[in-house]
């Protein structure tokens, strides 16, 4: 009974692959470029996002081949599933918010 209990509680974890764009000049809003791509293991968009902000903006867990500013205003997040869709989030003043893909530029 207590095996059938967890296997219920536990929350599903997926493989999401997440690339970051900037663009070359902090506050230009034209001319992103892909800077970084990395897979991250979340239950679902929000955390996945935190993980990822979180490690590009603590200077200690910053892999060693990455060489772009920390993320900020303006950046975006890709969000690519796969046959389940792709997804674009932009860092502005009140959060992360979901856009469409035409206003990547």
């Amino acid at each position: 009974m207590k095996r059938f209990f967890f296997l219920l509680t536990k929350k599903r974890r997926i493989d999401y692959d997440m690339t970051i764009f900037q663009t070359p000049a902090f506050g230009d809003e034209k001319g992103y470029r892909e800077v970084y791509r990395l897979t991250v293991t979340a239950t679902n968009h929000k955390s996945a996002i935190d993980l990822v902000y979180r490690k590009f903006n603590v200077s200690d867990l910053i892999p060693s081949d990455y060489t772009a500013r920390y993320i900020s205003t303006g950046d975006i997040l890709f969000i690519d599933e796969g046959r389940n869709g792709q997804t674009y989030y932009k860092l502005q003043p009140g959060g992360w918010k979901k856009i469409n893909r035409m206003f990547v530029r």
